[in-house]
């Protein structure tokens, strides 16, 4: 038994192999390939593989783990060491996040970067471990109190929650906001066999990554940085929150992510995100074999939300069949992204239901019937 651990561990450590691995873990090794110096955070299922790994890793590279005492006091942390200048992460499932709200809306007042996992389970209130995608309006509409926005994105595969794992990091820190990666139960608990980036050295991060001469690393030598997000001076809560926005205009034209699959000729486009997608894109498959012309819409950044793109698919469309694990969230971006240039049509699946291909392909027949019948 010691001996196949220890080749499995060699065989993450190495880059470029195949590595067969849950979801959970492999953000985890991603976020400490990704350079990540503090992780803090607290039990809960279904994401609690990734604290465990944490636990593990973090040690192995010398770096900080903290099995903090709440969830309040996990995002206290991550904001402590990001003011600092550290690359902080944290991890919780959907309750969890909702008591990370307050600090998370913190960071995103003082500028601090840091990322945020949530691997989405049914709710509300405590609700069932079961996968769920009921958390999208909290994370891309802004969680906490005030006007802010952090950066989201959506894996829809292990692979893919290695890669965007790696990228929070840089795009949180190269725009001073918190980025969320946002699973579900399945994409956290499934595996599947990844390919494992290199192990990013401080050296190449230090003279790659955003400089940051705005953290809290000791005023010698130079003028004392203030990092904080009370101002009372009339007007300059203002003036200091359109500087805010400006920054989100910015990621909105820089940052937008998605992937359109069989889009060019479709006639129905599937918009769905995460572990929907993967259900959609068979549905997608499959209506083709069924002379119907069908493609997958999939947001990659949930928050900036791909809406430009997404309305240029949608005019040339019979309609858009929004396919979520909730009772209709995301459903709200595609109908304003669009602008009514289409018919949009909502399937959705509450408290822990996983839609099925045959539910989908229902969905959309269903639909194009009563279309034609018209």
């Amino acid at each position: 038994m010691k001996k196949n651990k220890k080749h499995q561990k060699d065989k993450v450590e190495t880059p470029g192999v195949r590595v067969l691995m849950t979801g959970n873990e492999a953000i985890g090794e991603a976020a400490v390939r990704a350079g990540c110096d503090l992780y803090a955070g607290y039990p809960i299922t279904p994401q609690n593989e990734l604290t465990a790994y944490m636990a593990r890793r973090m040690v192995e590279e010398t770096r900080v783990f903290i099995q903090s005492e709440s969830e309040i006091a996990a995002i206290s942390m991550v904001f402590g060491a990001s003011a600092a200048g550290a690359r902080a992460m944290t991890s919780s499932s959907s309750p969890g996040i909702s008591l990370k709200q307050e600090g998370i809306s913190y960071m995103a007042a003082c500028k601090l970067p840091g990322v945020i996992v949530n691997i989405m389970r049914g709710g509300p209130g405590l609700g069932n471990i079961a996968p769920s995608q009921a958390d999208y309006f909290q994370a891309t509409k802004g969680g906490g109190h005030g006007d802010y926005h952090i950066i989201v994105l959506g894996p829809s595969s292990v692979q893919e929650a290695v890669e965007l794992t790696m990228l929070s990091f840089d795009l949180s820190d190269r725009y001073r906001v918190p980025a969320m990666i946002l699973g579900d139960g399945i994409l956290g608990q499934m595996m599947e066999p990844v390919v494992i980036p290199r192990m990013m050295s401080k050296d190449f991060r230090n003279k790659n990554a955003a400089k940051k001469d705005w953290a809290l690393t000791g005023a010698s030598g130079r003028d004392p940085n203030v990092i904080k997000s009370l101002l009372l001076k009339p007007g300059a809560l203002e003036k200091f929150n359109q500087q805010l926005q400006d920054t989100y205009s910015d990621i909105s034209r820089k940052e937008t992510r998605f992937e359109a699959f069989l889009c060019n000729d479709a006639e129905v486009i599937l918009v769905a995100y995460g572990t929907s997608s993967r259900i959609a894109r068979a549905a997608v498959k499959s209506l083709r074999k069924k002379d119907i012309k069908a493609g997958l819409f999939r947001p990659i950044t949930l928050w900036p939300f791909p809406s430009k793109e997404l309305k240029g698919f949608a005019a040339k469309s019979k309609g858009l069949f929004v396919v979520e694990m909730s009772a209709g969230q995301m459903v709200e971006d595609v109908r304003l992204a669009i602008e009514g240039k289409a018919a949009v049509y909502f399937h959705g699946r509450t408290g822990g239901g996983v839609p099925t291909q045959e539910e989908i392909e229902s969905f959309v027949a269903k639909h194009l019937k009563g279309k034609e019948s018209r």
